[in-house]
C-alpha cells in the first residue's frame, strides 16, 4: 500500500511524492483489516454463546465494509496516477485478478470436493439438501467461477457464501480502471457521484438494510470503494506528511485519545445500527476510521504494529475465504463425535432469532469459538504461503509481459 501521486494532481506529481516513503505501507491498517476478518468468521460461526449472541458480532458483517473502504483506498492510491495507459490497465486487472482468484478457485474447488464426498459417502450425507442442490449447485458452481456470484446473477449466496464480496470488488477494479483511465483528474467526479447515489439507493431498495450481498452486494461495494477512493485522492499529501511527523515524535497522548474513542465509536456503532438503515452509514464511519489509524499516531496503532497482529493482517484475505469451509466442517466432525460419543456437542439453536445447526451454550460454545479462530488462522497461514504468496508473484511475472 504505497503513497504515490495521482494523474494530474492539483498538487502536482513531484510534490506528492517527495512527500512519501518510497514502498511504505500503511501497517496498522493492514492488521484492522485482519481484525475485521477474524470478527466477520465470527459473525457466521454458529453458537449458543454469549459471544455469538451479542449485539456486536450479531452485526459484525458490517466489517466487510471496512474492506471495501480501505481497497477503494489502496487501490487509488497505488493506481490513481498509473492508469493512463491501455497496457497499464491491462497489468492492473491481470495483477488484481491474480490477487483474487487463485484462493477463491481454491476453496470453491474444497466445497466441490466435499459435495462430491457427500454424494459418495452416505454417513457424511447429513440430513440437509441433498448434494449439488440449492446453494451448491452446478449452475451457481459456474457462476462463481466466472466471478459473477456477487453481481446480482444469484438469488440467494451459494458456495463459499463470502466471495460475494470479492466478485463485487473484482467488478469495482475494473470500473476504476475504466473511470481513471478516461475521466483522468476528473475521476473523483465519478466517485463522488457513486457515494452519494449508492447510500441512497440502499436506503430506498434494500429490504435487509445494509445486510445485502447476492443482490445489490455491487451496489454496497461501490459505495464503500469510492469513499476509501476519494479518500486517498484528496488527503494523501496530508496524510504523507502528518505520518512523517508523527514517525519523528513518536506516539502522541492526542493521538492515543482518538484513537480510543475511534475504537470506542466503532464498536458502538456496530453493535446499535447492524439491523436497521443506520447501518448504511457504516463506509462512513469506517473511512473516518481509516483517515485516523492510517496516521498512525497514537499507542493503539504502535500495538496494531506487533508482529502479531501483523501476521494477523497477512492472513486476512485467506482467514477470510477459508473460515466458512473450517466452520462447517468443524460442526461435520462435532455431529460425527456426538453420534459415537453422545457428547451433546452440537444441536439445533437459536442465532439472532434464527434457527441453525451449531454449538451450544456456556463452555461449549466458548471452547468452539477458540478452537475455530485457531483452526481458521492456521489454515490461513498454510493458504498464505502456498496459494496466495505464489500466485502474487505468478501474475505480477506475468503482468510485466504486456
Amino acid at each position: 500500500m504505497t503513497q504515490t501521486a495521482f494523474l494530474d494532481s492539483p498538487h502536482g506529481a513531484a510534490s506528492i511524492q517527495s512527500g512519501t516513503v518510497a514502498g511504505e505501507r500503511f501497517l496498522v491498517l493492514d492488521s484492522w483489516r485482519g481484525i475485521c476478518a477474524l470478527l466477520v468468521a465470527l459473525f457466521h460461526f454458529p453458537t449458543a454463546s454469549t459471544i455469538s449472541q451479542s449485539a456486536f458480532v450479531g452485526s459484525s458483517y458490517l466489517f466487510v465494509d471496512f474492506f471495501f473502504v480501505l481497497s477503494g483506498f489502496v487501490i487509488a492510491s497505488s493506481y490513481g496516477w498509473r492508469l493512463n495507459q491501455p497496457r497499464e490497465v491491462a497489468r492492473f486487472a491481470v495483477v488484481r485478478f491474480g490477487r483474487i482468484y487463485p484462493l477463491h478457485f481454491l476453496m470453491l474447488a474444497a466445497f466441490a470436493g466435499f459435495e462430491l464426498l457427500r454424494l459418495m459417502l452416505p454417513q457424511v450425507h447429513g440430513a440437509g439438501a441433498a448434494p449439488f442442490t440449492g446453494g451448491f449447485s452446478l449452475q451457481s458452481l459456474l457462476a462463481n467461477l466466472l466471478l459473477l456470484q456477487g453481481v446480482g446473477f444469484e438469488d440467494q449466496l451459494t458456495w463459499n457464501a463470502p466471495s460475494w464480496s470479492i466478485s463485487a470488488e473484482f467488478f469495482a477494479y475494473l470500473l476504476f480502471a475504466g473511470v481513471v483511465f478516461t475521466a483522468g483528474a476528473r475521476a473523483w467526479v465519478w466517485f463522488v457521484a457513486a457515494a452519494i447515489t449508492a447510500p441512497l439507493f440502499l436506503l430506498g431498495f434494500s429490504t435487509h438494510h445494509m445486510d445485502v450481498s447476492f443482490d445489490f452486494g455491487f451496489i454496497r461495494c461501490l459505495y464503500g470503494f469510492s469513499l476509501g477512493a476519494l479518500l486517498a485522492w484528496f488527503q494523501h499529501d496530508s496524510i504523507a506528511g502528518a505520518r512523517q511527523a508523527l514517525a519523528r515524535t513518536g506516539p502522541l497522548l492526542s493521538w492515543t485519545l482518538a484513537e480510543i474513542v475511534m475504537a470506542a465509536v466503532i464498536v458502538l456503532f456496530v453493535a446499535l445500527a447492524g439491523d436497521n438503515d443506520a447501518g448504511i452509514a457504516a463506509p462512513l464511519v469506517f473511512a473516518l476510521a481509516l483517515f485516523l489509524f492510517a496516521h498512525e499516531g497514537g499507542w493503539i496503532s504502535v500495538f496494531l504494529r506487533t508482529p502479531l497482529i501483523l501476521t494477523l493482517g497477512a492472513l486476512s484475505y485467506s482467514i477470510y475465504m477459508v473460515h466458512i469451509f473450517v466452520q462447517a466442517r468443524m460442526i461435520n466432525v462435532a455431529s460425527l463425535v456426538e453420534r459415537k460419543l453422545g457428547l451433546g456437542l452440537v444441536g439445533d439453536i437459536v442465532l439472532r432469532g434464527e434457527p441453525a445447526t451449531g454449538f451450544g451454550a456456556g463452555w461449549a460454545g466458548d471452547v468452539a469459538i477458540l478452537v475455530m479462530l485457531l483452526v481458521t488462522i492456521g489454515v490461513s497461514w498454510i493458504t498464505w504461503r502456498c496459494v496466495e504468496m505464489p500466485a502474487m508473484a505468478w501474475f505480477r511475472r506475468l503482468s510485466k509481459r504486456i
